[in-house]
């Protein structure tokens, strides 16, 4: 990275009413030490207000974490919240996501699912393989 560059920023939420933020906790942490600029949304965001903190904070990935079995529902909704918004920012989900379920979440916009015990190596490398496929916005 250039002193003109700026470090890639990611958004990590959980969205609807899981509470369970350990592993979006941990997520947030790997990706700081692995030289990104976080936004902590926390718990309980909707898929509009992860579209409208992206806007805001101006990042260059969404990271949503799923552990209540809503991820077909969900994450779709916030991909559809960021286009609706003007945003082709892409969107990774973690957690628990079953196999057979990763390519209908791909089918409707999610770049990468990471499951448990997915490296910190994996998921700092996956996060800016998506951010730096997308396109980027002009200015």
């Amino acid at each position: 990275m250039t002193s003109d560059e700026r470090p890639l920023r990611v958004l990590v939420a959980k969205v609807g009413l899981d509470g369970h933020d350990r592993g979006l906790r941990v997520v947030a942490r790997i990706l700081r030490d692995g030289g990104a600029e976080v936004i902590y949304a926390g718990l309980r965001q909707s898929p509009e207000s992860i579209a409208a903190i992206a806007v805001q904070e101006d990042v260059d990935v969404v990271g949503v974490s799923m552990h209540n079995g809503a991820h077909l529902t969900l994450a779709p909704a916030v991909v559809t919240a960021l286009r609706d918004a003007g945003l082709q920012t892409p969107v990774v989900i973690g957690g628990i996501v079953p196999p057979a379920d990763v390519q209908t979440l791909r089918d409707h916009g999610v770049s990468a699912v990471l499951g448990p015990g997915t490296s910190n190596d994996v998921v700092v490398n996956s996060v800016r393989a998506v951010a730096n496929r997308a396109p980027r916005a002009p200015g």
